[in-house]
């Protein structure tokens, strides 16, 4: 039987989703709560990888068990998994779903702050040229990415992938006295992506880069002129959607 996981962790921690041979992930967390409760070696399929200090308010996963889960699966698997990490659902899914991919709609966030906070600082980018930022170039620069289907220039250099083609369904800021996020959704995206694109639109709210040389790399899909990559704190993963409803919720008792 196969069965999906929504869960959400704090990355802080960790050396990102994905189990690596010399360093702590969620993934490797998750896998070894599952296999204590249910007595056998489960591994786990994720939605996608997210790199070390990236959070996720919404992550699903999936994984097979060849029986019903007991009742209490959810609240003993939570009681074993370390504060960072909580699952909020366990149901039941077709034999042939996954959690990565089936996924047809992902969503992120970005925050940024003005000042230094000891309060947010595994959570948010403090940016202390927060008030010199032309908000509506910046707006203008995210408005522009949902015109394109490419993008070369959003996607770190070492990367394997076989096509920069990817669906922006959404991409803007939000701005506030004390706070702006930057928002995107996409059927996919590439690595680095979202935190190469929040650094190009720093830079060009701070007239570092220009719209016009940002619609030029969009078109010939080539590097900015001026890259920058902002740190991982202020990222999260916040809504992976589905083609299909899932089975009932299992785990919990009836």
């Amino acid at each position: 039987m196969r069965y999906f996981a929504k869960l959400s962790y704090l990355g802080t921690k960790y050396s990102g989703w994905q189990r690596q041979p010399k360093a702590m992930t969620v993934q490797q967390k998750i896998e070894e709560a599952i296999t204590t409760v249910l007595r056998t070696e489960v591994p786990v399929v994720g939605c996608g990888r997210t790199d070390a200090g990236v959070h996720a308010l919404q992550y699903m996963l999936h994984f097979d068990f060849d029986a019903s889960l007991p009742e209490d699966f959810l609240f003993r698997l939570n009681r074993i998994l370390p504060k960072d990490i909580a699952i909020q659902k366990v149901c039941e899914v077709k034999a042939d779903a996954h959690a990565r991919f089936d996924a047809n709609h992902r969503a992120y966030e970005y925050r940024v702050g003005p000042t230094k906070n000891p309060f947010t600082i595994n959570t948010a980018f403090f940016y202390p040229f927060f008030h010199k930022l032309d908000r509506d170039k910046m707006q203008a620069a995210a408005k522009m990415l949902s015109e394109h289907k490419e993008f070369f220039p959003f996607c770190k250099s070492n990367t394997d992938v076989k096509t920069m083609e990817c669906s922006i369904f959404r991409s803007e800021w939000i701005f506030k006295e004390d706070e702006m996020i930057y928002e995107v959704a996409a059927n996919r995206f590439l690595r680095g992506m979202i935190r190469l694109i929040v650094g190009m639109s720093l830079n060009v709210g701070l007239g570092k880069l220009s719209l016009e040389e940002l619609q030029t790399a969009l078109i010939k899909q080539e590097r900015l002129r001026k890259s920058y990559s902002v740190p991982p704190q202020g990222l999260f993963l916040k809504d992976i959607l589905y083609p299909y409803e899932f089975g009932k919720e299992v785990g919990v008792p009836s």
